[in-house]
């Protein structure tokens, strides 16, 4: 038996506790602060959110996102232990996949994408863009991953300002205040960040995953919001999820 598996064990058990308690608190204090219960907003013991105990003011359970995301983190390092991707170390790509899965659920819960998150995830994507592309010359690696990010910031930029424009547009024309977005900033920032990591052309194939994804997700759900007779105009559905997917997608899986 190789016993080398507990590494990447212990590791994603590790990270399943780093990344719930970052989603749990950046997005509420924007800070390393000590996390609280989302019920009744009292300081957790940490011995109690380490061990996953219900609050101790209110008897709260946590939350079911709290034990998947636990999972999850604790499978996948295993995954990318025994099935390596050729050309993308274990420890790159364990710490992306962590990176990747706190903006994915922060933007699921908050619909929110922190500015110094998104700071550190271009740092990231630059550093593992211009590794995963250097069995080129240094100078296309380097230019590959950077027009990567110009396309993909450019790109969702683009749908920022049309969608803003829609929204607008239909509000007026029904009498209604725009108190919604189509695409929220942080989106245009995630794209360019994907776009370092996948480099040029992959970024505009990643694009299209996440747009076909979100285009069918939407439907489904304006479809049974128009069934269950609960539509809203302009509701915004997170689009963030859907652009990490399509990521997710192209380096791990294909």
């Amino acid at each position: 038996m190789d016993f080398s598996i507990v590494i990447p064990l212990i590791l994603g058990w590790l990270s399943g506790w780093v990344v719930n308690y970052l989603a749990d608190s950046l997005p509420v204090t924007r800070s390393f602060s000590r996390p609280t219960c989302s019920h009744c907003q009292s300081p957790y013991r940490w011995s109690d959110y380490l061990l996953f105990r219900k609050c101790a003011s209110c008897g709260q359970r946590r939350s079911i996102r709290t034990f998947i995301l636990q999972a999850v983190l604790t499978i996948v390092p295993v995954l990318l232990w025994i099935l390596p991707r050729p050309g993308f170390p274990f420890i790159l790509a364990f710490i992306l996949f962590n990176y990747l899965s706190l903006v994915f659920v922060i933007d699921l819960e908050h619909r929110l994408i922190l500015h110094p998150v998104s700071l550190f995830g271009a740092l990231l994507a630059l550093g593992i863009g211009i590794y995963l592309r250097s069995g080129n010359s240094l100078l296309n690696s380097i230019s590959t991953t950077l027009l990567g990010g110009v396309a993909g910031f450019a790109i969702m930029l683009v749908f920022y300002f049309v969608g803003e424009w829609y929204v607008r547009y239909m509000a007026k024309k029904r009498g209604l205040a725009p108190d919604e977005v189509a695409l929220g900033f942080g989106d245009v920032n995630l794209s360019g960040i994907l776009g370092l990591l996948l480099g040029w052309p992959a970024i505009s194939a990643g694009l299209l995953f996440a747009v076909l994804a979100g285009g069918l997700i939407s439907l489904v759900i304006i479809l049974k919001m128009v069934l269950t007779k609960s539509y809203k105009a302009f509701t915004a559905i997170p689009y963030a999820p859907f652009l990490i997917l399509s990521a997710i997608f192209l380096l791990y899986v294909i």
